[in-house]
């Protein structure tokens, strides 16, 4: 009885004896990819489309420079250039950071929706730190136009 009628097995190439360029190769690109890909960078919670700042009037005339920033959701989820941190290592950060400079400012980029009681929060944690200002961001109301129904 014949139980391979082609014998395609004695016709197959030999296993290679030690791995080619090309193994190597894969290899790297596979290592560039997870380590490029896998950072916090590429893959870490950002910002969605819904995070605005809240318009206040007259935001522009109050605008500083600031030595530092982070970033604040209706989450409660607290961004800085480290990535994403906690409370605890919230107020780590800011300690760090206000020894690093002599009373260095602090922008406080939050979402339209945060709490009063997280932004309260984080501004007696950043004085206490030791920073010499604490600034939250906001952006100017958009002039109406007749056309937008406005005066």
């Amino acid at each position: 009885m014949i139980t391979r009628p082609l014998d395609l097995a004695s016709r197959l190439r030999a296993e290679p004896r030690s791995f080619d360029v090309l193994f190597y190769v894969n290899v790297g690109a596979l290592a560039l990819f997870f380590a490029v890909f896998g950072s916090r960078f590429v893959l870490a919670p950002g910002f969605g489309a819904e995070f605005r700042l809240p318009q206040v009037a007259g935001a522009r005339s109050g605008a500083m420079p600031a030595r530092y920033h982070l970033s604040v959701l209706n989450s409660g989820q607290i961004f800085t250039e480290d990535g994403l941190l906690d409370w605890r290592q919230l107020g780590r950060w800011l300690k760090a950071k206000a020894v690093a400079g002599d009373r260095p400012s602090l922008l406080i980029r939050g979402s339209e929706g945060v709490p009063l009681a997280t932004a309260e929060r984080i501004t007696s944690m950043a004085y206490a730190a030791g920073f010499g200002d604490v600034i939250w961001s906001a952006e100017e109301p958009a002039a109406q136009t007749p056309l937008d129904g406005g005066p």
